[in-house]
């Protein structure tokens, strides 16, 4: 799509959202003189999920939710869960102009940002263990977002659950969600109309336009809110260009018995001469970063994807205590893409590169449908759940790389010509053939149970989890024997939360997380070539506080968690040889410290152990802190400063690449101006790794690979909001 044709659509989408229908207002009854023919406004509280609890209220200070969807279980608060995730608001990602969920999580100190395998995909490290951005869910569906990155324009709330999650919401299609997961709210109407315009722009040169529309029917029922950005431009990066469109329309209903919600979203993202990831060869030590305000990556490299997506969910209460739900999504993708990332050979940073072109389409169709009722037995109160979800892929890949490498030096960056790629190839480029099918269906119970007036609280529940996972040949199309999978399991919960205090809840639990098992390659000398083994599955155990004193919550959480890892035996056959031992404290804080001064951020230390040595990408020490400061005698000026910092890490196995700690440090600021009484302009300005910090951001993000990112640059980013 041309950045005219969404100009266009997006013009069209905003009048359609700003006269479907008129702004909600209070209507007088007919005693009062007012028209008979028109209905008292129900005050709403929208819902992405269609659930009749409806969006969780922000806590004081805005920055995150005081509760948020948890998988089977629905909505619960922090305070009553015995697990531990949090939700980021929409108030966050605008104050702090994030771009995309990588740099929205970057403000939860169990998260960081990494890269895909040979790709500028983003992956998030929870706890140490990778979360694909394609294994994030929307509205708890697997799927249906696009795979390498998404534009935070679409974005209502983000949930890190921190720690496996297969009971709650069935294991990740792509294989990773063991640490963790990310579930993405739509943008759903409020009560009060949106209609609001933003320009912005940041280091060198890229700007932005985005609109928000958004407006309820009189009585409250019927809600749209659409959504349409276009971002372009060279980057902060000397020699890197990227190029955002997007659009999202969000449409729900609200009533007595009935609720609908639907999304359709369509983005397009480009990326030119991006930063690549940087291997550095076994044997060669980790050098020092190079300078992260320019490029490494080759002019001729890009990645181009485009991605079409859209859900329809509904809840229907057929009794007081008897609601049934049911979900449906799909998404068509494709991409394309040039890649040339670079290996160190020797400590003057030089480096080869291989030419690797990619093409991929995609077709998702993914669906849940369950039902939840409460009763009594006794003096104990049961909420059981009952669900069923389905996932279904159909992948078409082709490749094709080159035999002659690209020399450099991450020191001295310079372009060399384009080498041909044309030595070893698989399908068409032009015209890829289907070389993945996955099927992923499951079926899961859950009971709270509450007992001692709801001071006592008890999870419990499992998962049946069945996984089919079928290649083809790249070339003839054929279905691989030897290469699909076959397996189904039973992952089971169980989770123990007592209220000391009405401000104080202790939980533990138990939980476990699931993949499918690996496969020995053709080249592995393994005896057992093609044999599939069992599904991994992680087993997890945790205890923790929470605390809500109004205005400043918070919790400390302890956990140990056992992951399988796969290798050849010492009779070269493949199955489980070891397994890494995740033990970790993690400490949270949020809210007002004082009436003009909010708090978020905490601590996270890991000790991610495999055989006595750090597993790779697993830093013991990261540590997050945001103060916003509203200066009470400028009321309409806030002040806010980030401070994020990730302790040393590894880049292999044997622990003789060691990857130094970094400090980075935010600053931002925003000043709201009355330009009248129905009309506001917002200014904000920030800058970002403010003292121009080079450093290494993350090392991994595939299981077994200790590949380098380059940290963001200097960053200023300016925008102003019209709100009318």
């Amino acid at each position: 799509m041309r950045p005219t044709t969404l100009r266009l659509s997006s013009l069209s989408l905003s009048l359609l959202a700003i006269g479907a229908f008129p702004t909600a207002q209070a209507q007088t009854s007919d005693e009062d003189g007012g028209s008979p023919h028109l209905l008292a406004p129900v005050e709403v509280q929208s819902s992405a999920d269609a659930s009749a609890e409806g969006l969780s209220k922000a806590y004081a200070g805005g920055q995150v939710a005081e509760g948020g969807s948890v998988g089977i279980l629905g909505s619960q608060s922090v305070m009553e869960t015995p697990y531990s995730f949090t939700s980021y608001t929409e108030q966050l990602i605008e104050d702090q102009q994030a771009a995309s969920v990588g740099e929205i999580l970057l403000n939860d100190p169990a998260v960081r940002v990494a890269r895909g395998f040979g790709n500028y995909q983003q992956v998030y490290l929870v706890r140490g263990l990778p979360v694909y951005s394609d294994d994030m869910t929307y509205n708890g569906l697997y799927g249906l977002l696009p795979r390498q990155y998404l534009a935070s324009e679409f974005v209502e709330r983000v949930q890190v659950f921190r720690g496996a999650n297969t009971f709650l919401k069935g294991a990740a299609p792509g294989g990773s969600g063991l640490g963790g997961g990310v579930n993405v709210l739509p943008k759903r109407a409020p009560n009060e109309p949106i209609n609001q315009i933003t320009l912005g722009v940041q280091s060198g040169g890229q700007a932005m336009v985005a609109a928000d529309v958004a407006n309820r029917s009189d009585d409250g029922r019927f809600g749209i809110r659409v959504n349409a950005a276009r971002r372009d431009g060279d980057t902060a990066v000397d020699g890197e260009e990227s190029e955002l469109s997007m659009a999202h329309i969000g449409l729900d209903y609200r009533g007595d018995a009935l609720r609908v919600s639907a999304d359709l979203g369509f983005q397009k993202h480009r990326i030119d001469g991006g930063q690549p990831n940087v291997t550095f060869a076994p044997g060669v030590p980790i050098l020092d970063a190079p300078d992260a305000d320019e490029s490494l990556g080759q002019s001729w490299t890009y990645s181009d994807s485009n991605d079409l997506f859209g859900t329809l969910r509904a809840e229907y209460d057929f009794a007081d205590n008897i609601t049934a739900w049911a979900a449906l999504g799909a998404r068509q993708g494709e991409e394309n893409s040039t890649f040339a990332n670079p290996t160190v050979n020797n400590t003057s940073g030089n480096y080869t590169a291989s030419r690797f072109d990619t093409a991929r389409e995609d077709s998702v169709i993914t669906g849940e449908t369950g039902v939840r009722f409460t009763f009594n037995t006794g003096a104990i109160g049961h909420t059981v759940s009952v669900s069923g979800s389905t996932y279904e892929l159909k992948s078409k890949n082709a490749y094709a790389m080159s035999d002659a490498s690209v020399p450099g030096n991450i020191y001295q960056p310079s372009d060399v010509a384009r080498p041909p790629a044309d030595s070893f190839s698989g399908g068409d480029l032009d015209s890829p053939g289907r070389t993945i099918k996955t099927r992923f269906q499951s079926i899961a119970i859950a009971d709270q149970l509450s007992m001692l007036n709801e001071r006592l609280l008890v999870t419990l529940g499992g998962r049946y989890q069945t996984l089919k996972d079928y290649s083809y040949d790249y070339d003839s199309g054929d279905r691989l024997a030897n290469a699909s999978y076959d397996d189904s399991t039973f992952t089971p919960s169980a989770g123990v939360l007592y209220k000391l205090t009405p401000s104080v809840s202790l939980y533990a639990s138990y939980i476990e997380g699931l993949q499918k098992g690996g496969r020995a390659g053709i080249n592995s000398g393994a005896v057992n070539t093609g044999e599939a083994l069992e599904p991994y599955e992680t087993k997890q155990q945790e205890v923790g506080v929470k605390f809500d004193r109004d205005r400043l919550g918070g919790s400390v959480t302890v956990f140990r968690s056992r992951i399988p890892i796969a290798g050849l035996n010492s009779a070269n056959v493949y199955e489980i040889v070891d397994h890494q031992e995740n033990t970790g404290v993690e400490l949270m804080a949020y809210g007002n410290l004082t009436r003009d001064l909010s708090v978020l951020g905490g601590v996270s230390f890991l000790d991610a152990d495999v055989d006595g040595n750090d597993a790779i990408g697993s830093p013991e020490t990261q540590a997050n802190l945001n103060l916003e400061y509203r200066v009470p005698q400028l009321p309409d000026l806030a002040l806010d400063g980030r401070v994020i910092y990730t302790s040393s890490q590894y880049a292999d196995e044997a622990n003789t690449q060691k990857v130094d700690s970094w400090t980075r440090l935010d600053l931002g600021a925003r000043y709201l101006i009355a330009l009248s009484d129905s009309m506001f302009l917002t200014l904000r300005g920030r800058v970002e790794n403010v003292t121009g910090e080079d450093y290494w951001a993350s090392a991994g993000g595939f299981p077994g690979y200790g590949y380098l990112t380059v940290g963001a640059p200097r960053t200023v980013l300016l925008s102003a909001t019209l709100d009318y």
